[in-house]
Formats: structure tokens, sequence, C-alpha cells
């Protein structure tokens, strides 16, 4: 089963924290070109406010900056999961035998769908939300680059908080549920400072824990991250190409800017009480699903 990979390995928690820090000093050294950009940007920037200086770069280049990081992350994550623990990356990926590209190219593609699906009612049904932001040659090259790089960054988040950290807090508390609650805990934390909770409120927590848990359950109930992995890629980069607006962590040369005024709450329920049990729905259907007390509450 997919938590037991490593446990003839008997590396021991703390080994999972100093990976965390070389995993985190790898995404600090990525970020050298982002700080480059905003120390310059802020001596042109009388406010001195560090996001601001960020807006003022180019969408592409900004987005194209804020990527890097997890790029040099994924090679610090190699070098902790190889040289530190002696793991393959298959052994926090799945329990098959190999990574398995169907069930990631599955989940991508209907999570895409609904995505997708989802902006074009909202358009229909509130056209004044949206400017047209269409530009063939600034829209191209964030093609480019979210293609190459966003599946990075989301890939790097699953394979450290569903593979990487799931099975340490695994051999932390040999307990299945208190992988998934503490790694789902973790990474919703981790976006308390995104501009978005700023805007919305730390209400916006619920979204972010909330996915965290169904992520994890996708991992467990299927035994590996390849889901996880689909639809995380799914959903950042369709999103990134569809719309974005002027208060989100990433600003894109999307087709759409979302000009409304932003409120918490039904985006919120809807995604984690109604679309997010959907998935797991279809997913549990294609997939034979079986065993869940088992697979997410028992002893490791």
């Amino acid at each position: 089963m997919f938590l037991n990979r490593v446990s003839g390995y008997k590396n021991p928690f703390w080994m999972y924290l100093l990976g965390s820090f070389i995993i985190f000093i790898f995404t600090l050294i990525g970020q050298l070109p982002l700080t480059f950009f905003m120390t310059k940007e802020r001596i042109v920037d009388a406010s001195g406010d560090p996001m601001l200086a960020l807006r003022n770069l180019d969408k592409n280049l900004q987005l194209l900056l804020l990527l890097i990081p997890f790029a040099v992350g994924f090679l610090g994550l190699l070098l902790v999961v190889k040289k530190i623990h002696g793991f393959s990356l298959r052994s926090i990926s799945t329990s098959r035998n190999s990574l398995d590209w169907k069930r990631i190219i599955y989940a991508f593609i209907v999570w895409s769908s609904i995505t997708f699906l989802l902006i074009l009612v909202d358009y229909a049904i509130n056209p004044g939300d949206y400017q047209w932001n269409f530009n063939f040659n600034s829209f191209a090259i964030l093609l480019l680059i979210a293609v190459a790089l966003m599946p990075i960054q989301t890939s790097l988040e699953e394979y450290i908080f569903r593979g990487y950290l799931m099975q340490g807090f695994g051999v932390l508390f040999k307990s299945r549920l208190g992988a998934l609650l503490t790694t789902s805990l973790i990474f919703g934390c981790l976006h308390f400072y995104n501009p978005e909770v700023e805007k919305l409120g730390y209400g916006l927590m619920i979204y972010y824990v909330g996915t965290g848990l169904f992520l994890g359950i996708l991992t467990l109930m299927d035994e590996g991250i390849e889901l996880a992995l689909g639809f995380h890629a799914a959903n950042n980069l369709v999103t990134a190409l569809m719309v974005t607006s002027s208060w989100t962590v990433f600003q894109t040369e999307s087709v759409f800017i979302d000009v409304s005024e932003p409120s918490l709450g039904g985006e919120v329920l809807i995604s984690v009480f109604i679309l997010y049990p959907f998935f797991i729905f279809l997913m549990s259907n294609r997939f034979n699903w079986s065993g869940w007390n088992t697979k997410i509450t028992s002893k490791l």
C-alpha cells in the first residue's frame, strides 16, 4: 500500500524535517531572479511595497519569476529523496510499478473540462464580470511559460504534501488519518499569506485546507498521487490561461480578466462540498475503489 512503500527504509521522522528544510533552501535559491527584479523595481517605485514592485513587471515575466523557484525546488526534492533517504521517486509517487500516466491524463481532462465549463457558464450568466483580455502575442508567451513550468509547480506541491510528507507523517503517527489531516492543514496554512486571503478573508482557508483534504483522500484511496497530479495541474493551468484578476497571486495574460467585486461564500462552498465530492465519486467509479475505512483511517 502507498504509505507503506518506504517502511523498509527505516528513516526516522527527523530526516523528513531535514529533507523539507533542504527543499525549502532550494526554492529560496530559485527566488533569486525574482528578488533581483523586485529590488530593481522598488528603486523605481517610491512606495517600497514589494507586491507593487512585482506588479510593475510584465505579467508574463511575473509568472516566469514566480514559477522558477518551483523548478529549482524540484531539483532539491530529487536530491533529498535519492541521496538522503535512498528512495526512488516512484516510492513517494505510487504503489504501482510505475507512474500511471493514464490516471494523470484522465484526472487532468476531467477537471479541465469541469473548470472550463464553469468559466463559460459564469461568463454567459454574468458577462459584466469579465473583461476581454486576449492578445495573441502575449497569450502565446503565457501558454509557453504555463505549459512548461506550471505542471512542475503543481507537481512539486503534490510530491511534497501527498507523497513525501504524507509518508513522513505516516512514519511519525503510524496513522493514515493523522498523515492526511496534518499534511492538509500544513498545505492550507502555507497559503495563508496569499493575496486572495487578504482580499477575501480568513474564511478562504476552508478552501485551501479542504483542497488539501480532497487531494489527500484521492491519494490514499487510489494508492498514489497520479490523480492529484492531474487535478492540480488542470486547476492551475486552465485558470491561468482562461481568467485572472487584479488580486490573485498569479497575474497572467489570460483570455479574460475578472473585474467583479470578490466575495467569499458560494464558490468556496460549491468547490469544497459539491465539486470535490463529485470528482471523488467519478474517480471512485472509474477505478473501482473499495475499503474506504481501511485506506483512510487504519493504522500503519
